[in-house]
């Protein structure tokens, strides 16, 4: 994951006001669309004026960059440390799963926009780091799923690419519906999902 960017603020912005000015962008960005989104719209939903948002940011599109690159950095940092765990295929894979839940818990609008936006916005200079991470994203599951069929934990006929693309959208697909503080936790969901899922793909005794 590239370094993150530094940021466009002003010396008094305060950080918890930017922090909220982002979350509820986030919103409006999931729920509308980003191109179909105006400053003006952002402010509203904030009860500020239009103005009175670039006192925190230079356009909306500092704010959608600010907002995916919070969320994959994350996202990067609880990878890296399974990926680096030394653990079995058939674990890694729980914990990716159960690492990705979690991050659509704490950012399910960010998700939402990164599944909707990140192809289009991935040819662009500025956002060139989704696709960065789209690669990094790919080479650590299929990574995983190869050394699983060749360790004998995963079937050995089983298709890697289409298993991946199998996990990766049933996987993130669920920021669609997931609400935080739901009647399940995200690990609750990663456990029933793991169970579905593995039965499939694990060698039967």
């Amino acid at each position: 994951m590239p370094a993150a960017k530094k940021k466009t603020t002003t010396a008094n912005a305060s950080p918890e006001r930017r922090r909220e000015l982002l979350n509820i962008a986030a919103e409006v960005f999931a729920a509308h669309g980003y191109n179909a989104t105006t400053v003006r719209r952002i402010a509203d939903e904030a009860g500020m004026l239009a103005g009175s948002l670039y006192y925190h940011f230079d356009s909306k599109e500092s704010m959608l960059d600010e907002i995916l690159s919070s969320f994959l950095t994350e996202l990067w940092d609880g990878y890296d440390a399974v990926l680096a765990a030394g653990l079995g295929p058939r674990e890694t894979i729980e914990a990716l799963v159960t690492e990705s839940f979690r991050e659509i818990d704490r950012h399910r609008a960010a998700v939402a926009i990164y599944q909707k936006e990140s192809r289009h916005l991935a040819g662009q200079p500025r956002f060139g780091y989704l696709a960065d991470s789209q690669r990094k994203f790919e080479k650590a599951w299929l990574g995983t799923l190869e050394r699983g069929v060749a360790d004998g934990v995963f079937r050995a006929d089983l298709d890697i690419r289409l298993t991946y693309r199998f996990v990766r959208d049933t996987v993130w697909v669920a920021a669609s519906w997931y609400r935080p503080g739901g009647q399940h936790s995200p690990e609750e969901i990663a456990r029933q999902y793991l169970s579905m899922v593995l039965d499939g793909v694990a060698v039967r005794a």
